[in-house]
């Protein structure tokens, strides 16, 4: 690191992650003249326990805080000025002191479809083994092909394609943004429609935490932040916020504008896939917060007591 950095990117250290760093700093200093030049801007890897430990589902080690925690205490020690997170990683609460000014223009959030084997999912035969390690995607699988056996398959982007070239599985699904970002969109066999396959909240989006008391890095991020992406994150982490959403319940959420609208579809699925509830709201896009928990409440109140325990404990 160099003597006296101006700002100090925080990031995991996988390809993705870094990638997502790079782009933050080629923005900011696109944007701010002081912030160009060789040192200026550092990047520190932290490493979280999300990917110390690769053998277990998150569902058992604790959920979505094991990629934010370490990275939220450098934060809040002062030893990096910003975090660059992928948001469907974030929990839907912040550690007091911290905030989230900026979404970058979100990519495409659908997820895509890598197979040797077969063009699509319904083309897989019965019995096909599929690697993922996402309750979500795992709960739509077995929703709609209970004929395929879904196992989970953790790692970074490389590791899970190789597992899938070795013929561990046959087939796995993996978010179309992080393939974009690491420039490996020839590996995608097909793209996902929203409708077979409802993504993860904030899938595709970039989202830059700081220190709520740093008026100086909330100032260099503001030109950064893409209102309509953050609008649109922002109706879906409502959402996930009123379903109490973990690693432990699957549930997925797209919000798009339309006009002056924001349409926000949510899912909450048991873990099995044997039940599925899903719904499509619309509301004014100066107050997404209200719609996303409009949303999850209709959800929530629909599911029931008995079906969120169930899907906890599954």
């Amino acid at each position: 690191m160099s003597q006296n950095p101006k700002l100090v990117i925080g990031t995991r250290g996988s390809p993705l992650a870094l990638a997502q760093a790079y782009e933050t700093r080629e923005r900011l200093q696109a944007a701010h003249e002081d912030l160009r030049g060789d040192g200026v801007i550092e990047i520190e890897v932290i490493k979280t326990t999300g990917d110390m430990i690769l053998d277990r589902p998150l569902s058992e080690i604790g959920g979505k805080g094991l990629f934010t925690k370490e990275i939220d205490d450098a934060q809040l020690e002062g030893r990096i000025d910003i975090a660059v997170h992928s948001m469907k990683d974030v929990p839907t609460w912040l550690p007091e002191g911290l905030c989230l000014p900026c979404i970058l223009p979100r990519e495409d959030p659908r997820d895509v479809f890598i197979s040797p084997k077969a063009k699509t999912l319904a083309d897989l035969p019965a019995g096909a083994v599929i690697g993922s390690a996402s309750l979500r995607r795992q709960a739509q699988i077995k929703a709609k092909y209970p004929h395929l056996q879904v196992i989970t398959f953790r790692g970074n982007v490389q590791s899970r394609l190789r597992k899938l070239e070795e013929g561990v599985v046959d087939a796995t699904l993996l978010a179309n943004a992080g393939m974009r970002r690491l420039k490996y969109e020839d590996a995608i066999t097909s793209i996902i429609s929203e409708d077979d396959m409802l993504p993860a909240v904030a899938q595709g989006a970039i989202g830059i935490s700081c220190r709520a008391n740093d008026e100086q890095m909330q100032a260099y991020l503001a030109p950064l932040n893409c209102k309509e992406s953050q609008i649109r994150v922002e109706a879906e982490r409502a959402l996930l916020r009123v379903l109490d959403g973990s690693c432990r319940t699957p549930i997925a959420a797209l919000a798009v504008i339309e006009g002056d609208e924001i349409v926000l579809r949510g899912m909450l699925a048991k873990p099995d896939g044997t039940e599925v509830l899903e719904n499509e709201m619309r509301g004014p896009i100066t107050d997404p917060d209200a719609l996303g928990t409009k949303a999850g409440q209709e959800l929530k109140d629909r599911a029931g007591a008995d079906f969120l325990a169930e899907a906890v404990q599954a």
